[in-house]
């Protein structure tokens, strides 16, 4: 579930939808004066839009206090927002809080929204989570839907109450069907995950759809995703494209980077790789370490831009030292060939390492292959065998054509001509290009018996999830 942190943002109140007390302006002002708080807040509120009158904040918040002060909730929460906004009143949290608290004590719900969210940010009072929810739920039990979503991503995130995804899931659905289109789009979310619900895709790409309708940024992003890759939807990839572009119009980062995939492979729009290099950089400057080390690749190339290695290896380092596996690769590439850098097999090994560690297949087999060649350190055929292992397991073909010689000639590991033929088979069957003519020769070695029993571990393992 991809609910995202808090931000502060209290919701307002629609003045604009406050009805005249009066015909004319000037009876609006003679009540006002009079002491009808009513009329001091519809006044406030005209002062505050500058549509009847000059837009003047000072006497918008005077004649809201004049409201607040006799009790009137919608003035006590509208005086909030101005102080927490430094609107018309020089800006003050604790005030802020204090009038807030009034109204919310009176069962105004965007009051006790508003509240809760202080308190969930420690703006004006003591960052209190446990408050925070009790707040959200007097809000979201009122039916407000900021509230219940907020209720969500507490149950979501375990703040101030225990984690519980089916409880999550219970208040975004509140939300979701009154239209909130974050509720919406992360209770599709859910659908997709199966977290707090069962997982169904139908259902997901409905939710998501709805949100992504309302111009949510992320749910665009993810119907085009469902849409490349036919996800609860036909497969179309002129329609991802659609989809990827709204969002990456509003800034989103990976719709971005699919954006500059779909230029770069001519999927769903004519191949430019000028326009995927300028979608990349998009992405690449809001920090998206893939979308760095891809734009990394087309400087080194000069793909879409003017070769650039120095700036290639600028990004690659970016996003290898946000931990990106695909960016620790690059570097190592660079380190190892000398791209950029001086040769350097110790360098190359560390970012290599780095990359194995986070399961990348390719970079499982470079480690295996430095301690099999001794390339920035000792030599150690049972190392190099550890790692090929783990590349071999995940489908890496080399890797495993590497595990079956090691196997056939019992370095690093027992002879074992039964493991070296599956090894070799597994790879053949990918398409390793000399992989097939060496399973033929390992046969000649090996008993109708040991063939027999490699071929059944062979296809064991492609039987595998």
């Amino acid at each position: 579930m991809i609910i995202r942190d808090f931000v502060l943002v209290l919701v307002s109140l629609g003045f604009s939808a406050v009805h005249p007390l009066a015909e004319t302006l000037d009876e609006t002002r003679v009540q006002a004066e009079k002491g009808n708080a009513a009329a001091q807040l519809e006044l406030g509120t005209i002062y505050k839009d500058g549509t009847r009158l000059p837009q003047d904040l000072t006497a918008a918040v005077s004649w809201w206090r004049k409201a607040a002060e006799q009790g009137n909730a919608e003035a006590q929460s509208v005086l909030g927002l101005a102080y927490f906004q430094g609107s018309g009143v020089a800006k003050d949290d604790v005030e802020a809080v204090r009038w807030y608290r009034k109204a919310a004590n009176q069962g105004d719900a965007r009051a006790q929204f508003n509240v809760g969210m202080l308190y969930h940010n420690g703006a004006g009072v003591a960052r209190n989570y446990a408050e925070a929810v009790k707040w959200f739920r007097k809000a979201a039990s009122q039916g407000l839907a900021e509230a219940q979503f907020s209720l969500a991503t507490c149950y979501t995130q375990g703040t101030g109450v225990s984690k519980d995804a089916g409880e999550a899931v219970q208040w975004l659905r509140k939300a979701a069907d009154q239209g909130f289109a974050n509720a919406q789009g992360h209770l599709g979310a859910c659908y997709f995950l199966g977290t707090g619900v069962a997982r169904n895709e139908t259902e997901a790409v409905k939710w998501t759809r709805m949100a992504a309708d309302r111009g949510l940024a992320f749910a665009q992003c993810k119907i085009g995703e469902c849409y490349a890759q036919g996800t609860a939807v036909n497969k179309d990839a002129a329609e991802a494209v659609k989809w990827f572009r709204k969002a990456a119009d509003q800034g989103q980062d990976m719709a971005q980077f699919h954006l500059a995939a779909c230029y770069a492979e001519g999927k769903g729009v004519t191949k430019d790789d000028a326009q995927a290099a300028k979608w990349l950089r998009l992405a690449a400057e809001q920090g998206l370490a893939r979308a760095q080390s891809n734009l990394g690749d087309c400087y080194r190339d000069g793909t879409g831009v003017t070769q650039d290695v120095a700036q290639a290896l600028s990004l690659y380092r970016q996003a290898a030292n946000q931990g990106d596996a695909y960016g620790q690769m690059d570097l190592a590439f660079c380190y190892h060939n000398g791209t950029g850098v001086p040769q350097d097999d110790s360098h190359a090994l560390s970012w290599w390492r780095k990359a194995a560690a986070q399961k990348n297949a390719t970079a499982q087999f470079n480690l295996g292959l430095c301690y099999h060649n001794g390339d920035g350190v000792a030599i150690d055929n049972a190392e190099a065998v550890r790692w090929w292992r783990k590349a071999a397991e995940q489908g890496h073909a080399q890797a495993q054509f590497s595990l079956s010689l090691q196997y056939e000639k019992g370095e690093g590991v027992e002879k074992d001509l039964v493991l070296a033929w599956m090894w070799i088979h597994l790879s053949a069957i990918q398409g390793h290009e000399t992989a097939d003519n060496h399973q033929a020769t390992l046969e000649l070695g090996m008993t109708p018996a040991q063939i027999n029993e490699a071929e059944a571990l062979a296809k064991a393992w492609e039987q595998k999830p």
